[in-house]
């Protein structure tokens, strides 16, 4: 599965899904429309406000794109990304997830 680094977005919830909607996702489609490998989203952290936007952009993905299967994870740290990348990618069955990431391993799966 491929990467895709979502951009810094504004600290508010709403204007960050907006932005997300307005400027990321026909990125987002495009590449999926190019590449039928799947795709993991890299968000940047965000407080427990931007967590239902989130989720329901990449069920949302997740369920357009069928069957490639579209995933998130959120964090800065590249060794947690990476690893969590090869997790997602060897995860056959596992689809439109939202994985919150820090230094010391996977946080609560939203």
């Amino acid at each position: 599965m491929a990467l895709w680094q979502v951009p810094a977005l504004p600290e508010s919830a709403l204007d960050a899904a907006a932005q997300f909607h307005r400027e990321c996702l026909p990125v987002i489609r495009a590449a999926l429309a190019e590449s039928h490998e799947g795709l993991t989203l890299v968000f940047p952290p965000a407080d427990h406000t931007h967590r239902e936007w989130r989720r329901a952009a990449v069920q949302g993905l997740a369920r357009e794109q069928a069957p490639q299967r579209i995933n998130a994870v959120e964090g800065t740290v590249e060794a947690a990304i990476t690893a969590a990348a090869a997790y997602l990618a060897s995860a056959e069955g596992l689809t439109g997830q939202v994985l919150p990431l820090d230094s010391h391993g996977a946080g609560p799966v939203v």
